[in-house]
């Protein structure tokens, strides 16, 4: 939150800094001709194209854009499926056009929009990305089975293991090995994606809201999918609960769980676009102000916002997973569990025993 409200100042103070006083008319002009909100939202925001950088002035330099395919279905003219270019510039294809990269029909019909944008495209890198190097790792397992591992084996060895020791058995206990595969799956995932979305001309992926609300309905239903009837027991009588309060305490429960999913989306989200505003909103002073004595500054800020955004990727990865771990555990809890309060705080070391 505290980096939202640092973003927000960032960018409601620019229009203040560009309107100086002291500078010309034709200086305020030019500056007042860079947008900084729009350039930020342009990089933050899918697109049904993807571009990589700008050589040159913004207007005539040359753009490295790489088009993605336009699949739209329209009830009156049927399907159609041609590269994004044609809709540059503002321009129209076969009745079609893009508004603030939203597909519309000219003719003010419905539109069914299954293109390939910029998150679906990086999307399926990532998807590729992981099959590729765990294949090798899988590889790896089954080729040196009693050997120290080796190579890329090596690097996440080390990772795979905390996952497995110190979030899923502590917080799932004896049951924790059929959570593994989607619990690596998202921790993988949700990493993968927050590297390549700091990369230049990477995807804003796991800033996407569809992206992390997917993530918290999978964890949702799965979370659902194994409780029993002690997780329901403590949600429609509440140990230690006077009969009295059930009717308010019910509500509130059953709120809790669609909540607890809810947070997660919520928290990936906010954290990894107001990591991309912040770095944005530094780089945006240097075309600003366009004085020398300000592009160190704004060059050094960003690049210390970059390097803690790599902490960052594998933190809110290890979040997320952590608490999907922790709501699973408190689904599957059994009844001997739930009396001792088996899967919180107090819990770690019980939990962490039965699971050897």
């Amino acid at each position: 939150m505290k980096r939202l409200l640092i973003a927000l100042f960032c960018i409601l103070s620019l229009p203040v800094f560009a309107n100086e006083p002291a500078s010309t008319q034709a200086e305020a002009t030019d500056k007042e001709a860079f947008s900084p909100g729009e350039m930020i939202l342009h990089h933050i925001s899918d697109s049904h194209e993807w571009h990589f950088a700008t050589l040159g002035d913004e207007e005539h330099g040359t753009h490295l854009t790489l088009p993605l395919p336009v699949i739209a279905y329209q009830p009156t003219k049927g399907l159609s499926v041609f590269s994004s270019s044609r809709l540059a510039h503002g321009q129209s294809y076969n009745g079609l056009k893009l508004e603030h990269e939203h597909l519309v029909a000219e003719d003010g019909g419905h539109v069914y929009d299954f293109s390939i944008t910029k998150n679906v495209a990086s999307l399926l890198l990532s998807a590729l990305l992981l099959l590729l190097v765990f294949t090798a790792v899988a590889r790896g397992y089954g080729k040196n089975r009693n050997g120290a591992p080796r190579g890329i084996q090596s690097f996440f060895e080390p990772i795979i293991v905390f996952v497995r020791d110190e979030v899923a058995k502590k917080s799932i206990g004896p049951k924790y090995e059929r959570y593994m595969p989607y619990l690596l799956t998202i921790f993988f995932f949700i990493w993968f994606n927050n590297l390549l979305g700091l990369m230049p001309g990477g995807a804003n992926l796991t800033g996407n809201i569809a992206v992390t609300l997917t993530l918290a309905v999978l964890t949702l239903i799965i979370t659902l999918a194994s409780s029993n009837k002690y997780y329901w027991s403590h949600i429609f009588a509440t140990p230690g609960v006077p009969k009295a309060l059930l009717p308010i305490m019910i509500p509130v429960e059953l709120i809790g769980v669609v909540v607890k999913p809810f947070s997660l989306m919520v928290r990936l989200f906010a954290n990894i676009t107001a990591g991309h505003i912040v770095i944005l909103s530094f780089i945006s002073l240097i075309f600003i102000f366009r004085s020398a004595a300000v592009s160190p500054v704004s060059i050094a800020f960003g690049l210390f916002i970059n390097v803690l955004e790599l902490l960052v990727a594998i933190l809110q990865a290890y979040i997320f997973t952590l608490l999907t771990a922790m709501y699973i555990g408190g689904a599957v809890e059994e009844h001997h569990d739930a009396d001792h309060q088996i899967g919180g705080d107090n819990a770690a070391a019980p939990a962490h025993g039965h699971a050897h």
